[in-house]
C-alpha cells in the first residue's frame, strides 16, 4: 500500500510533519493558556500554507502544480501536530 505513494508525496508529508511541528510549538509559545485557539489556528496555517504554495504554482507557472501535494503537506501537518501535542503532555 506504501509503496504506491510517489516519493514526491513523501517528501511533502515528511515537511508537513516539520511544518505542523514547528507551528504548534510557536502557538503554545504565543498563546500559552489557550491550546484549544491553538491548535485551530495552526491547523488553519497548514491548510492555507501547504495550499497557498500550491496555488503559487499555478499562477507563477514556478514549479509544477498538484493538488496531492497540499493534501500530503496538510496530513503531515495533522500528523506533526498531534506529536507536538503528545510531546507537550508527556513532558509537562
Amino acid at each position: 500500500m506504501f509503496k504506491s505513494i510517489a516519493p514526491d508525496k513523501w517528501r511533502h508529508f515528511y515537511a508537513g510533519i516539520v511544518m505542523g511541528a514547528v507551528l504548534q510549538g510557536l502557538g503554545w509559545w504565543l498563546m500559552p493558556n489557550n491550546a484549544g485557539l491553538s491548535v485551530l489556528i495552526v491547523l488553519a496555517l497548514v491548510v492555507i500554507i501547504s495550499y497557498g504554495f500550491e496555488l503559487f504554482s499555478l499562477i507563477t507557472g514556478l514549479g509544477v502544480y498538484d493538488f496531492m501535494d497540499a493534501v500530503a503537506s496538510v496530513i503531515g501537518g495533522v500528523f506533526g501536530l498531534g506529536l507536538a501535542l503528545l510531546a507537550c503532555c508527556w513532558l509537562f
